[in-house]
């Protein structure tokens, strides 16, 4: 299956939300706000991306069956 950039920025959002939980339940570390510099606004923006591109992804994964 061939992937469109829509789904490669789907799957890398969806990375980042995986690492940034991970690292924040052993860690305590947000890498969201790091990887933003702490900007509230923009920290919002970048967990809902990554909430969409989980519902992108499973919408791909639960049609494809």
């Amino acid at each position: 299956m061939k992937m469109n950039p829509l789904d490669w920025i789907a799957v890398v959002l969806v990375v980042i939300g995986g690492l940034n939980w991970g690292l924040y339940g052993l860690l305590n570390m947000d890498l969201v706000n790091v990887i933003v510099g702490g900007f509230p606004p923009l920290n919002t923006i970048v967990y809902v991306l990554v909430a969409l591109s989980a519902l992108y992804l499973l919408y791909f994964a639960l049609m494809k069956k």
